[in-house]
């Protein structure tokens, strides 16, 4: 994984381990739609930039916040799901290829 459970929970600033398991999973989820956006598996990397593991946990986190699912969330353009990734690539945009 590029990021830990340790430093996703360290982010997200959660001591408790009851949501581990979720927290595990929106890292799992994190890191499938970043090398969907750079068109590469993260294993590629050497070294995993900075900003790959910034994105990720700035997925997990709006995973974790959005976790309920609401109306809102789903379809607000503040807070949909599509925002999130369009952040991402931003974040991502100097290290994605231009296809796979």
């Amino acid at each position: 994984m590029v990021v830990t459970l340790e430093e996703a929970k360290l982010y997200l600033r959660i001591d408790s381990d009851e949501e581990d398991t979720l927290i595990t999973n929106f890292i799992l989820t994190a890191e499938e739609i970043c090398e969907d956006i750079l068109r590469y598996p993260l294993s590629e990397f050497k070294q995993i930039p900075k900003t790959a593991k910034q994105a990720v946990l700035y997925a997990v986190a709006n995973m974790y916040e959005k976790r309920e699912g609401t109306y809102y969330y789903m379809k607000s353009e503040s807070g949909s799901i599509s925002e999130t990734i369009n952040v991402m690539k931003l974040i991502l945009a100097n290290i994605r290829k231009e296809s796979w």
